[in-house]
Formats: C-alpha cells, structure tokens, sequence
C-alpha cells in the first residue's frame, strides 16, 4: 500500500516538475520580447509627443542629441521613427530635459 501511494506520488510530482518547466520557458520567451513603440506603451507615446511640442525651434533636436550623446538620426528615430526606444539612462535624461525646459533653463546648451 505504502508503495502504490510512493508511486502515485512520485508520477504527480514529475508532472508537476514538467509543468513548471514549461511555465518557465514560457516566461522566459516572453521576457526577452522586444518592446515597440505604439499601441503598448502609452507613457512613451505621451513623452514622445510633449518632447516633440518642445523641440519645434530651430536647432532644438541637434542640441538635444548632442546632450544625449547619441546622433540626431537616433533621436529622430525615437521620436517619430516608431521603431525604438531609447534605454533607461536615455529616457531618464530626456525627462529631466524636459522638466529643466520646462522650468525655463536649457541644460542642453
């Protein structure tokens, strides 16, 4: 009896390993996605389009790049290419261009 019992358990407990194996390869899959702009990222949308209210005079994308330290072709891309998004560091630091902008200082000249 102890025996059938130690089976059954034993069988369970297999499927229950082989359950959690396949839930974490799932995530891990589903980790490693890479995110785009668009429908799925409302915040960015909103700061790509307060960025681009701020950046209409002349000039304003070039020194912005170049405080970013990144080609004003990346910039562009991140703002209206639709096709990436910049890391932490660069999206900490557009925030606080904008939020000095806004405060009237350009830290960007």
């Amino acid at each position: 009896m102890w025996l059938e019992i130690g089976g059954a358990l034993f069988e369970l407990g297999e499927k229950l390993v082989d359950e959690a194996r396949a839930k974490t390869r799932q995530r891990r899959w589903q980790s490693y996605h890479t995110v785009r702009p668009g429908e799925g990222t409302p915040l960015w949308n909103l700061l790509a389009a307060q960025l681009q209210a701020e950046l209409k005079p002349r000039g304003a994308k070039v020194r912005l790049a170049r405080y970013l330290g990144v080609p004003k072709q990346r910039l562009n891309d991140f703002l209206t290419g639709g096709s990436r998004l910049p890391d932490a560091e660069l999206t900490l630091r557009l925030l606080h261009w904008l939020a000095e902008k806004r405060a009237g200082r350009d830290v960007s000249v």
